[in-house]
C-alpha cells in the first residue's frame, strides 16, 4: 500500500521506504526487511531514513536487540483512500500548481 499522495513528491528512496512502512504499518520492519523491499543500497537508505526521522515522518522503536521502523500515523492512508492510484490529470497539475 503507498504513504498518502503528499507525501510523494519526495526522494525516490524516501518515498520507497515509506511505501514499503505504510505496506507494514501494524508489524514494522527492521532495517534488513526494509532494505529487502527498497532498491537501493544501504548508504541511501539510511540518508532516507535520517530525513524522513528529523520530519517527523516514521518512528524507530527499539526492543532488546532489534530496531524497529514505521511510519507514522499521518502518511498511511485511511481506508477507502485511493492514493495508490495514479492521479489523473488535474490532480497533477493542482499538485504542480500548489
Amino acid at each position: 500500500m503507498p504513504a498518502r499522495a503528499e507525501f510523494r513528491d519526495r526522494d525516490t528512496v524516501e518515498v520507497a521506504v515509506l511505501d514499503a512502512l505504510v505496506g507494514r504499518a501494524e508489524d514494522g520492519m527492521t532495517v534488513l526487511e526494509l532494505r529487502s523491499h527498497v532498491d537501493a543500497d544501504i548508504d541511501r537508505i539510511e540518508t532516507a531514513l535520517t530525513a524522513l526521522k528529523s520530519d517527523g515522518l516514521i518512528r524507530v522503536e527499539a526492543d532488546d536487540n532489534t530496531v524497529w521502523l514505521y511510519p507514522d500515523d499521518s502518511v498511511v492512508p485511511d481506508p477507502g483512500e485511493t492514493d495508490d492510484e495514479e492521479p489523473g490529470i488535474v490532480e497533477w497539475l493542482r499538485g504542480l500548481l500548489g
